[in-house]
């Protein structure tokens, strides 16, 4: 049976918060399957706008950088301390040694923070594949200069593809062919060993339906970059402008 499959836009900005924009966030959901994807710094306020932290199915993470993964510290408190009662800690879908750097950021004794508590913590791998409620994530590793990954989400025949942080490279490229929808990053003008430019952004997306750009970085306004990636891509190009919801 065909569901919607439906990207909400909880932030973009990198790569730090902008008034009115945190960093790198998307809610994911479909049916009544819901995932973090990302939890840059300030998403997790705007993540509660549409659901409660123990409505969540599970938290998809990038990488480990802050403008991708600083909410879950904050998090990390709200399900243990906060108004939450937690059946189950929350899947959480990481880079390897995502709970030992969680643990070490929130630790100030000799005591580890126990992060389990809070997240069933799983560590991604080239060719990870998980089933989320209703979503199937197919993650494959890709270039940003330390532990990266791009993931592939589908549910009722509805697929969307995000490249979380990286250059354009064979891991992304595998995920691509199909795809409704591209989320892709579009951070500089220049090219990058570490990032898209909205061109590379554009080509990445061949055999995608949709381009949404997102993660336009400070020195290209969002206008240009859907502008520079239109003249390279056949369908349309939008922008993910925080609050933005694509339905697929």
């Amino acid at each position: 049976m065909s569901v919607d499959l439906r990207l909400t836009v909880l932030g973009s900005a990198t790569p730090h918060p902008r008034p009115g924009d945190p960093c790198s966030g998307y809610l994911v959901s479909a049916g009544g399957t819901r995932l973090w994807t990302d939890a840059g710094s300030g998403t997790l306020g705007e993540l509660q706008r549409h659901v409660r932290l123990d409505e969540l199915d599970g938290i998809w993470i990038s990488h480990l950088h802050a403008d991708h993964a600083a909410d879950l510290l904050t998090a990390y408190y709200g399900l243990l301390y906060a108004d939450i009662e937690l059946d189950a800690p929350i899947p959480l879908f990481g880079p390897p040694g995502i709970a030992d750097r969680l643990a070490h950021f929130l630790t100030n004794t000799s005591r580890r923070s126990p992060v389990e508590s809070a997240f069933a913590v799983h560590e991604l791998h080239d060719g990870h594949r998980a089933a989320v409620g209703g979503l199937e994530l197919t993650s494959r590793a890709v270039e940003h200069g330390m532990p990266a990954f791009a993931v592939r989400i589908e549910a009722g025949g509805r697929s969307l593809v995000y490249s979380g942080d990286c250059a354009p490279c064979d891991g992304l490229a595998a995920l691509v062919p199909g795809a409704d929808a591209l989320l892709c990053e579009a951070d500089g003008p220049d090219p990058s060993p570490a990032h898209h430019t909205p061109e590379q952004a554009a080509e990445s997306a061949a055999g995608a339906g949709r381009l949404i750009v997102t993660h336009v970085g400070p020195f290209l306004a969002p206008d240009d970059a859907v502008a520079r990636a239109a003249g390279r891509f056949d369908g349309p190009v939008e922008h993910a402008a925080p609050g933005a919801t694509f339905v697929l």
